[in-house]
């Protein structure tokens, strides 16, 4: 597993060839999606393809983790079961929203055998998720990062993406504090532009920023070699990186709409923010 997440690419769980392809792309972490980017009826099948993929050791150094849906829904149980006998590095939960959520999810990893390694990343998705930032960010160690899902915040803010994402920054901010009081991490949020924002992410406070192309992983690893290298890991501190969808059904990117929320990583930059 890397220490460093500069770039985290959403793969679909049902597209066999999208899990191969991932093993090529030049990304630090991999999140192997059962939730928005998988067909109600295809989700079983996906789910058995998503863990034997996560299980199987051939994607490197990269860190890997499942994407299940969400609490509430038909495929939950199932999803967050089999995810935690397979054993990733981190099980992505969508719509957390309390600190009650997350102790419940970190129990049922546990009965479900999930190894010690395998962290919870929670997304962050709601107002009242926003307002319980602080709570769910010290809620358990197990909680490993916080995904800001900055596509469904902005439906639930009647709010519209603009550069610079000014209808957000509020809900970023406070994410980030609360994040930062127990020294954890932050991932990135989403992007509708990749190409017009990756500057404008570079000169955010944080550099929080999200890619949706995997050409772009690439871009981000060499903006990222301009500056100083990240902690150790032992600071639980990890840089703030670039996030990406694949759609491996046509062989090209896609700029999905999806929660593609999802904070690869809490992850905030060691480094300062590049100069404005």
């Amino acid at each position: 597993m890397t220490t460093v997440l500069r770039s985290v690419l959403y793969m679909p769980g049902a597209n066999d060839r999208a899990l191969e392809k991932a093993k090529t792309i030049p990304c630090d972490g991999l999140i192997l999606d059962l939730e928005d980017s998988v067909a109600p009826d295809a989700k079983p099948a996906a789910r058995e393809a998503v863990c034997a993929a996560a299980s199987s050791g051939e994607y490197g150094r990269r860190t890997v983790t499942i994407r299940v849906n969400s609490l509430g829904t038909e495929w939950h149980d199932a999803d967050l079961a089999a995810a935690a006998k397979a054993g990733p590095d981190g099980i992505v939960v969508p719509k957390v929203n309390s600190a009650a959520e997350v102790l419940g999810l970190v129990e049922a990893m546990e009965k479900a055998g999930a190894p010690e390694h395998t962290k919870l990343w929670a997304m962050v998705e709601t107002p009242e998720a926003i307002f319980n930032a602080r709570e769910i960010a010290a809620a358990s160690d197990r909680l490993a990062v916080i995904v800001m899902g900055t596509n469904d915040l902005v439906k639930e803010l009647y709010a519209e993406h603009v550069p610079g994402r000014a209808p957000l920054m509020t809900s970023l901010s406070m994410a980030l504090l609360a994040d930062r009081e127990p020294a954890r991490r932050v991932r990135p949020p989403d992007a509708d532009d990749p190409r017009g924002d990756l500057g404008a992410g570079l000169r955010r406070p944080a550099g929080l920023r999200r890619i949706l192309f995997p050409a772009y992983c690439a871009v981000s690893r060499k903006r990222d070699s301009d500056y100083p290298a990240a902690r150790p890991s032992s600071s639980r501190t990890n840089r703030a990186g670039a996030v990406s969808r694949y759609d491996a059904s046509s062989s090209s990117p896609t700029s999905a709409q999806s929660t593609a929320t999802g904070s690869g990583s809490r992850s905030t930059p060691s480094h300062p923010a590049p100069p404005r």
